[in-house]
């Protein structure tokens, strides 16, 4: 049940909502952990079990942990670092890992091992990563732990952001938890939020990912490098406005609920750095690894080279946490080499060189990392870079076979929306709140998005959501 499927919108939003307001205050938490395990249930059937088991487990041990004392805290976290990683290592990388060693057994001529295939449940990355979160907060006593088990509950599965984010950490929405309010004016705010991710995701997204995918499908002979670079450009455009679309979804809803969720872009295509980038990109995802795992390793206290150490680990990981696949992996090593790089004197003759350069150097370097990102698997993320460096095909297909009209205006709005200066007006021109001269404006255009993505979600055209399988 995406978020921009009817069911949703035409049927669980508007019942959450209408059961949310007439639903006395210190009831509605229980209420929305309810309406978000009938949303995971709907698609994941039985497994919303593991969901109440994670929940139960976490609460009990971070119970235990807030009032033990010694050896034995650090040894309750243990326990919560293995039962959450060993979850996620089980159903997201079991598959992975038995199809890489049977390749190795039938390189050495060994029977291979057989194996049921193991189905990833959705969102179970980002349950994982606000659990043991959440464990951690209470070890170093940065957060208490709820007495409640309901807020828990609510704060592992809250549907907004249950299946592709942003990462919470649990003090960002502790607060309301025990009776969540909300004021017209917030509503508005939360409405005008959700209104603009369903915009990005159903006008500009899908439309830009279906050029992307017609040209990732063509074979090496008919691949083009004006095609090719058309392509990447689809896909990163894609990729941004479908994530950071859900993100405004999800955190609109959260507004429309009470609760602020934390933001996750700041136009990441104006960076002057690959550093810069992971500033803006996924921040509740890179604010994580930074929080829980590069500095807990050392950071860049432990000198220079045990701090690129750090970094090329924790992008090999972040790599890893998107996806059980090898061209993941490449993905994430070769930001961590960029960020590494960085930190030296090529970093250096970067930051010196002119703004232009900067963003240009940090875009190509996005750009030729989504062909891993985007690719299904190395060889054909090579032979797409092959293309992309000059080398077309014989029978190259030229890129204006897949611009027509509407793409082109699709193409120009999605390039100018990604860029700093034209959303920050647009923030100034259209503030939300009570209705003012300048707010006629905003609701007017917002009313025409709205009825145009909800005419393309009723037509039931082409519409994935590329983080939920993550």
């Amino acid at each position: 049940m995406v978020f921009t499927s009817p069911t949703f919108l035409f049927l669980f939003l508007p019942l959450v909502l209408a059961a949310f307001a007439i639903t006395p205050t210190r009831l509605r938490t229980a209420l929305l952990v309810a309406a978000s395990w009938i949303f995971y249930a709907w698609g994941e059937k039985h497994l919303v079990l593991l969901l109440a088991l994670s929940t139960a487990i976490n609460w009990a041990l971070a119970l235990v942990l807030e009032r033990a004392t010694g050896q034995s805290r650090r040894l309750l976290l243990t326990v919560s670092v293995i039962f959450n990683i060993g979850a996620l290592v089980y159903f997201k990388y079991t598959n992975f890992l038995v199809l890489n060693l049977n390749a190795l057994l039938e390189q050495a001529g060994v029977s291979t091992t057989p194996h049921a295939p193991v189905h990833l449940p959705i969102g179970i990355s980002f349950v994982t990563f606000e659990a043991l979160s959440y464990v951690v907060d209470v070890y170093r006593r940065h957060a208490p732990a709820a007495r409640n088990p309901v807020h828990v509950a609510f704060y592992l599965s809250f549907f907004p952001h249950l299946v592709a984010g942003p990462i919470l950490r649990f003090n960002d929405i502790a607060a309301p938890l025990p009776r969540p309010t909300v004021t017209l004016e917030r509503l508005d705010l939360g409405v005008s939020r959700f209104i603009s991710g369903l915009g990005k995701k159903m006008l500009l997204a899908n439309p830009l990912g279906n050029v992307a995918d017609q040209i990732f499908a063509l074979p090496a002979a008919e691949l083009g490098t004006p095609a090719a670079w058309l392509g990447i450009v689809c896909y990163a455009l894609q990729i941004y406005f479908d994530f950071s679309g859900y993100s405004d979804m999800a955190i609109g809803m959260g507004h429309m609920f009470g609760f602020t969720l934390p933001e996750n872009f700041r136009h990441p295509y104006t960076s002057e750095s690959v550093r810069d980038f992971w500033r803006r990109w996924h921040i509740s995802l890179s604010s994580w690894f930074r929080d829980y795992l590069f500095v807990p390793m050392g950071g860049s206290r432990s000198g220079r080279m045990k701090s690129y150490r750090n970094l090329l680990t924790v992008f090999l990981l972040c790599g890893l946490w998107h996806g059980a696949s090898w061209t993941f992996i490449v993905w994430g090593l070769f930001h961590g080499v960029f960020l590494v790089l960085e930190k030296t004197r090529f970093g250096a003759a970067v930051a010196a060189a002119p703004a232009v350069v900067r963003r240009v150097y940090a875009l190509l370097v996005v750009l030729v990392g989504w062909v891993f990102f985007r690719a299904g698997t190395f060889a054909g993320a090579m032979t797409y870079l092959s293309a992309m460096s000059g080398q077309s095909g014989p029978t190259a297909v030229p890129p204006m076979y897949y611009l027509s009209i509407e793409v082109q205006i699709v193409l120009a709005v999605a390039v100018l929306l990604a860029t700093r200066p034209l959303q920050s007006r647009l923030d100034r021109f259209s503030p939300a709140g009570a209705l003012s001269a300048l707010r006629l404006p905003a609701m007017a255009l917002q009313a025409a998005v709205l009825a145009l993505s909800l005419l393309y979600v009723a037509a039931g055209t082409y519409n994935p959501f590329i983080y939920f399988r993550f």
